[in-house]
């Protein structure tokens, strides 16, 4: 037991040492940002722990756990860092349960100077290549994980597994009958995210392919995000990795026009308010884009899931060491 307990630790150990060589040895800055913060930016999907900071008079500040470390590592890049990553610990209310979910978590973010959301699937693929070539890490892959990636735009996934053509759907009705259509039940009172969300998670998602990882790629324009448009479609650029049927990683050309970006965050805090947390919301990040912002893609993936995918573990508390399901009192 006692040397199982000590390889593990080396394995784990030796792993995140292997992700932060790669981004190292190409150029990257790792970096430390706050995992406080007195501000968000307002995701509603997403529920947040907050906690109160005591000054030296007594007063009580509220501030909160970040779900990633995006919002710092953006004022970086505005203030000329060039490209960054770290690998953060983030924290997220109420994601809890099952195999694949737990409220504390380490996630390795990275931003590439010049680069678009596409160059950022070839880097993803260095780093798979990098890792299963490392010596030592001992990982006994889930399934094949050997780039080149399957890629398939959202709009092929939607025709070859649920047999929607998603860009003949852009009004809610439409998309509302597409699901219809196929035997789901799809209320009247649906936005038009809420019922391409339904036809995704039940069609989509769970009948991606699994013999290998998939990117999934060019997301509905309507899904609010932080990522630019690919210009003259109805697509933004943005991919996500699956790996065994399971999200691993988030990418996006960023969006640098201040002005789409306050848009953004004043629908989002509209839509924050349905949360049970609440925080101040990081309005001023909006105003360090422009002009001087560089172009560049940003990229976030789940440490925890991709060690499990490597490991060939069915769950994330073969990799995390206190899972919160072992130390959570009832």
């Amino acid at each position: 037991m006692e040397n199982s307990l000590r390889n593990s630790l080396l394995g784990r150990a030796r792993f995140a040492a292997t992700l932060r060589s790669f981004f190292a040895e190409r150029g990257y800055a790792d970096v430390e940002t706050p995992t406080l913060s007195p501000f968000l930016i307002p995701e509603p999907a997403i529920e947040v722990f907050r906690t109160d900071f005591i000054t030296r008079s007594g007063a009580e500040v509220p501030v909160w756990l970040i779900p990633s470390p995006e919002l710092w590592m953006k004022r970086l890049l505005a203030r000329g860092s060039g490209s960054i990553f770290q690998v953060s610990r983030c924290f997220r209310n109420g994601d809890f349960g099952g195999a694949f979910h737990n409220p504390e978590f380490r996630l390795l973010e990275w931003y590439t100077m010049g680069a678009g959301y596409r160059e950022s699937i070839g880097i993803t693929e260095e780093l798979f290549a990098f890792l299963l070539a490392a010596d030592g890490l001992g990982t006994t892959p889930c399934v094949e994980l050997a780039p080149p990636f399957l890629r398939l735009t959202m709009e092929e996934a939607f025709r070859s597994i649920a047999g929607i053509e998603l860009s003949a759907c852009p009004e809610v009705g439409a998309m509302r009958d597409a699901g219809i259509s196929k035997g789901l039940a799809m209320p009247p009172e649906l936005t038009w995210e809420e019922a391409f969300h339904i036809v995704f998670l039940t069609l989509v998602e769970p009948a991606l392919p699994r013999e290998h990882p998939v990117i999934l790629m060019d997301y509905p324009w309507q899904i609010p995000t932080t990522a630019r448009r690919l210009r003259g479609t109805p697509w933004s650029e943005r991919w996500e990795l699956y790996i065994d049927g399971v999200e691993i990683a988030n990418c996006y050309t960023e969006e640098t026009d201040p002005d789409a970006l306050r848009e953004l965050l004043r629908e989002e805090e509209q839509r924050k308010k349905t949360c049970r947390v609440q925080h101040r919301i990081d309005h001023g990040i909006a105003g360090i884009f422009g002009p001087g912002f560089p172009r560049c893609s940003g990229a976030a993936m789940g440490v925890d899931r991709l060690e499990m995918a490597f490991r060939g573990e069915k769950s994330l508390e073969g990799v995390i060491l206190f899972p919160f399901s072992a130390i959570l009192v009832p």
